[in-house]
């Protein structure tokens, strides 16, 4: 399957779906795509905005995961002092992959302090996730971030340095690799479907 996996990060979502796989990770901050490419070194990794690169290539693709800027949706940004608008980069996203791309997709991001413009498919831990196909709902164990070293943080111990500039933002910001693999099965799961209804 050649999967687009956009704002890739250091690859929280792909860490659990093997070499099986043509991924193209889209990441636009260019050591946090260093330390992707250092643990998934088969995969094409493109330095860019991820935003325009789905403009550009959605049609190239079997599955897109997309996880825009999660920032501005959150509770945190909510308490803050200094408001900003929500980027809604996230439900720019979510209707063109809905209304163009013919292939499966998912967009995840955080569980917002506001009433979601759409309503997602399923929550999965403290994420959103909007598809079109049916994810099974799941309980994941919490990890509280702000007292968790690195090497507890999602399985990543290997790859969680804290050298990596904003690491902790960096881990929190992750999808955790089991969700990551569940939504890869769900994706299985319906494909499996289909050919048994053909």
């Amino acid at each position: 399957m050649k999967i687009l996996n956009l704002y890739c990060g250091i690859g929280g979502n792909r860490k659990l779906w093997g070499e099986g796989h043509e991924v193209t990770a889209v990441e636009i901050d260019e050591e946090i795509a260093g330390v992707y490419k250092s643990f998934f070194p088969n995969d094409k990794i493109v330095i860019g905005d991820a935003h325009q690169y789905l403009l550009d290539h959605y049609k190239e693709f079997d599955f897109i995961w997309s996880s825009p800027p999660c920032p501005t949706h959150s509770k945190m940004c909510f308490s803050q002092a200094h408001k900003v608008y929500p980027n809604m980069t996230l439900y720019q996203e979510i209707i063109f992959l809905k209304t163009w791309f013919k292939g499966i997709w998912v967009v995840e991001n955080v569980k917002p302090y506001y009433q979601p413009l759409i309503k997602p498919e399923v929550e999965l831990a403290r994420h959103f996730f909007w598809s079109n196909f049916k994810i099974n709902p799941k309980e994941f164990k919490q990890i509280d971030i702000s007292r968790s070293t690195p090497q507890e943080l999602l399985d990543f111990h290997e790859m969680i340095k804290p050298n990596v500039k904003h690491y902790r933002k960096v881990v929190r910001n992750m999808v955790h690799c089991r969700i990551g693999l569940h939504i890869l099965e769900s994706i299985d799961n319906k494909q499996e479907e289909q050919k048994s209804l053909s």
